[in-house]
């Protein structure tokens, strides 16, 4: 079982941006971290980590009002921002998903 690199700031570009509430991220940063935790638990079946990818992708997209009633959305440097986080996420536990398929639930 590998552990996060803890020097790695999941979502750092949407916090550092003051458009995205803190507390939203917080929320979309939570949704990662239960992918995170399977796979620190050592799972390496893609089928289970592409369901719970599939997932917090939901999750995210049910967040969607949340960011458009605080004045924010999840638009390009937050999609970015989430796709780049979750192919790191997958590079560090060498998971051989692609990020585009890791996130294909997404309606942001």
């Amino acid at each position: 079982m590998k552990a996060f690199d803890s020097n790695y700031k999941l979502l750092d570009e949407m916090y550092q941006d003051e458009y995205y509430p803190d507390f939203l991220v917080d929320k979309v940063k939570a949704e990662l971290q239960k992918v995170i935790d399977i796979l620190e638990r050592g799972e390496t079946d893609t089928e289970v980590i592409q369901e719970k990818l599939d997932e917090a992708v939901c999750a995210v997209n049910d967040l969607q009002d949340e960011f458009d009633e605080n004045d924010s959305e999840i638009e390009t440097v937050a999609r970015d921002c989430i796709g780049t986080t979750v192919g790191y996420i997958l590079e560090w536990f060498g998971i051989p998903i692609d990020v585009e398929e890791a996130i294909r639930e997404r309606d942001w």
